[in-house]
């Protein structure tokens, strides 16, 4: 399989109309467009039933100690864990592309709805779930894509890898508020192919102006 993006290029910047947040001179970071990337894909296996989407940061600290504060950096040997940014499963097996903004466009305070979305597809909670769960004015059920959004003094760039799975299954086994944890297990022996695009975003100046 082969994917690739009109939004960026592998390797390359994502956008920040891309992004779930956006550099600012007096505030460090401010709310951004927010708009899911366009992703095409093609040479699926013939036997191909249905499509995953999935969207992670493997880049995230593992300790929140140092995360956003003043006068401090996130150092690069911190161990990173993974954040999920977009899961979409159920995608109907002759589906070749995801235009940009189809599935978000603009930050939703509290999430954007689901797990029901375009065309039969589904959505399962992204991580910001977890991460607003305790900010009265933004926690909620995050279904779907939400962008980038590093930390501001992290040292190093974050990585957002976009992979696309063809499945032997028209849908997947898995109900209600799912996340990418249960549709990783439940998409076990049934991927027959696979392949992935990677943007990079930073929101730390110092590393901006490189």
């Amino acid at each position: 399989m082969k994917l690739i993006s009109e939004s960026f290029t592998d390797q390359g910047n994502i956008p920040e109309h891309n992004a779930f947040a956006k550099p600012d001179a007096s505030t460090h970071v401010a709310l951004a467009g927010n708009a899911n990337p366009h992703l095409a894909w093609s040479d699926a296996p013939a036997a191909t039933k249905s499509f995953v989407v999935i969207c992670h940061d493997p880049d995230v600290p593992s300790k929140p100690d140092d995360v956003n504060q003043e006068g401090r950096e996130i150092p690069d040997t911190l161990p990173r864990v993974d954040f999920y940014h977009w899961v979409l499963i159920d995608i109907p097996a002759h589906t070749t592309q995801i235009a940009e903004g189809a599935y978000s466009d603009g930050i939703t305070p509290r999430g954007k709805a689901g797990p029901l979305a375009l065309d039969g597809t589904r959505q399962g909670l992204n991580d910001y779930t977890g991460w607003f769960a305790n900010d009265r004015d933004m926690n909620g059920d995050y279904f779907g894509y939400d962008g980038p959004c590093p930390p501001w003094n992290d040292s190093i760039p974050h990585r957002y890898v976009f992979t696309v799975y063809a499945l032997d299954v028209q849908e997947l086994p898995v109900e209600g508020r799912f996340n990418a944890n249960d549709v990783l297990n439940a998409m076990q022996g049934h991927i027959l192919a696979q392949a992935s695009i990677t943007g990079i975003y930073t929101l730390n100046p110092r590393l901006i102006s490189k």
